[in-house]
């Protein structure tokens, strides 16, 4: 794999924009009207989420994931997706240079709703 270029520098405030916060994956099912996506019940201590992720294809088994933590976006709006609501993303590795992803995850537990940065 050749590196992708670096994309154009930005300030520590369009990153302090971002909330990517720690959430336990509880459970992956199956989007009925969608060939990619699967849907993520994710804990985040204060509340629980439904996140769309497009890993159906990527994986043998997406159910391996649950019990996971993983980081996610938390402050994007809302999207409906294949007629199912998603109200984050999941921000995996890999993906963006056609690599098989990887979750991107705490070295050790963290509490859910923990934060990134």
């Amino acid at each position: 794999m050749k590196p992708a270029d670096i994309k154009e520098p930005i300030s520590f405030d369009d990153i302090a924009k971002l909330d990517i916060r720690v959430g336990t994956i509880d459970s992956v099912t199956e989007v009925a009207r969608s060939d990619k996506l699967m849907k993520l019940t994710v804990d985040f201590g204060d509340h629980s989420r439904s996140i769309l992720a497009g890993i159906k294809q990527e994986r043998e088994n997406p159910k391996e994931i649950e019990g996971k933590q993983a980081l996610f976006v938390v402050n994007i709006p809302e999207r409906k997706m294949a007629g199912e609501l998603s109200q984050g993303m999941l921000f995996d590795i890999g993906y963006e240079d056609k690599l098989t992803p990887c979750l991107a995850m705490p070295e050790v537990a963290m509490p859910n709703g923990s934060r990134a940065g």
